[in-house]
């Protein structure tokens, strides 16, 4: 075990560093200079994916709750909100979504079955069928809708109009910057172990 140390971080800030999973205190991180130490990046990447690990639960958890009155779950909400703009073959949900196909398939299948969702015909492709909401699945998305919207006036309130639209477009940046990694190179986004 390395014992732990309490030291300066680029930038001026005060830190510890202790054992693999500890987390530096950023304080006030202002330029790139303040990132150019590994250790500061790695802990800036381990606290970004624990936050958005801890908000995927919290959301799950919220969204079955909105979901209860309409008799969906959260994931049917999550795939049958995504084709309300547009109908979507469900590879095309999964890559929007960032799930597997097969997960997506599952759920659009029980829909369907549900009858809150059907299949149509893709005029892109003969055998990946549309899927799109009956009027029975809009129905149970509208209601949800008052819930939803009293969780987002709540929330609004809570942070502030500019810093819930700053958060939103922090999340849209991470994720088209993950995105850009896993495209240039899709072997180099997760680096391989290092040998021991």
């Amino acid at each position: 075990m390395r014992e732990a140390t309490h030291e300066p971080l680029p930038g001026g800030n005060v830190g510890e560093v202790g054992e693999v999973g500890d987390l530096v205190e950023l304080g006030d991180v202002r330029d790139v200079g303040d990132l150019k130490d590994a250790r500061t990046q790695q802990d800036l990447l381990s606290r970004t994916a624990l936050g958005v690990f801890r908000l995927n639960g919290q959301f799950l958890a919220i969204s079955e709750e909105l979901a209860k009155p309409a008799g969906m779950t959260a994931a049917w909400w999550q795939v049958l909100g995504a084709v309300l703009r547009e109908p979507l073959p469900v590879a095309g949900i999964a890559r929007n979504m960032g799930i597997t196909r097969q997960s997506v398939q599952r759920i659009a299948d029980l829909l369907v079955a549900k009858g809150l969702a059907e299949y149509a015909p893709n005029p892109a492709h003969r055998r990946a069928k549309l899927l799109r909401p009956t009027e029975e699945g809009l129905d149970a998305v509208d209601r949800i809708g008052p819930g939803h919207a009293a969780l987002a006036a709540r929330l609004t309130a809570e942070l502030g109009g500019a810093a819930f639209a700053e958060t939103v477009r922090a999340l849209e940046r991470l994720a088209t910057a993950l995105d850009a990694l896993e495209s240039a190179a899709p072997s180099a986004a997760i680096p391989a172990p290092a040998p021991e």
